[in-house]
C-alpha cells in the first residue's frame, strides 16, 4: 500500500498524536478519519482481490494439465499474495514438474507448506502469541510490554483438596468369588432292549 504526500503527512500527525495525547482541531480529525477510511477501504478491496485469485487459481487447477502455464503464473500471484499452498496444488505441481517451472514452483510450494506446517506445531505449543520478527510491541502506548510487566501476577488456584488415603477398593461378595457348586448331573437311563 502507497501513501501519498499528504496521506503521510496526516499519517504523521496522527501517530504523533497517539504517542503524546495533544487535542487535534476538528479538520485534523476529519483527516484523520478519512485516511482511516481509505486505508480501510484498500484493505477490503485487497481482501476481494486474493478472494478472487484463489478462486481463479482453483479452476486453473481443475482444468490441469491442459491449463499449466496459467496455473504455474496464478499459483506463484497467488504466493506473493500470502497464499499458503494446500496439499491438491502440490499433488498438481507433482504432476507439471517435468517442466523446469512447474518443477521450480513445486520446490518453493513444497518449502512454504514445510514452514507452514512447523509454524502452526510451534503456535500450539507456545503459550503466548510471540510477535512477528522485525514487529516490537510499543512501549509508549497503554497495552504495550511495560504494562504487561506492571501488572500483577495473578495467584495459581488453590488445588482441591485430597483424602490422605484412597478408598480401598469395594470387598467382592463370596458369591462373585466362589461360584455355587453345580450337582452333577445323573446319565441318563439306558432301556434295556429285551
Amino acid at each position: 500500500m502507497a501513501f501519498g504526500a499528504e496521506e503521510l503527512r496526516v499519517l504523521r500527525r496522527a501517530l504523533a498524536a497517539a504517542l503524546h495525547p495533544v487535542p487535534l482541531a476538528d479538520e485534523e480529525v476529519r483527516q484523520c478519519l478519512r485516511l482511516a477510511d481509505s486505508v480501510d477501504e484498500a484493505a477490503r478491496e485487497a481482501g476481494r482481490l486474493r478472494t478472487f485469485l484463489f478462486a481463479d487459481l482453483a479452476r486453473y487447477r481443475a482444468a490441469l494439465p491442459g491449463a499449466a502455464a496459467g496455473y504455474l503464473e496464478l499459483l506463484q500471484d497467488a504466493l506473493a499474495a500470502g497464499y499458503d499452498p494446500r496439499p491438491e496444488d502440490l499433488a498438481a505441481l507433482r504432476t507439471l514438474r517435468g517442466t523446469p517451472a512447474g518443477a521450480a514452483v513445486l520446490r518453493r510450494c513444497q518449502s512454504l507448506a514445510e514452514e507452514s506446517v512447523r509454524a502452526r506445531l510451534a503456535s500450539r505449543t507456545r503459550e503466548a502469541p510471540v510477535p512477528a520478527p522485525g514487529r516490537v510491541r510499543l512501549h509508549a502506548l497503554p497495552g504495550g510490554r511495560a504494562a504487561d510487566e506492571q501488572k500483577p501476577k495473578p495467584a495459581p488456584a488453590p488445588k482441591p483438596a485430597q483424602d490422605p488415603q484412597p478408598k480401598p477398593p469395594p470387598v467382592p461378595k463370596p458369591s462373585e468369588v466362589f461360584p455355587p457348586r453345580r450337582k452333577p448331573v445323573p446319565p441318563p437311563e439306558q432301556l434295556a432292549a429285551g
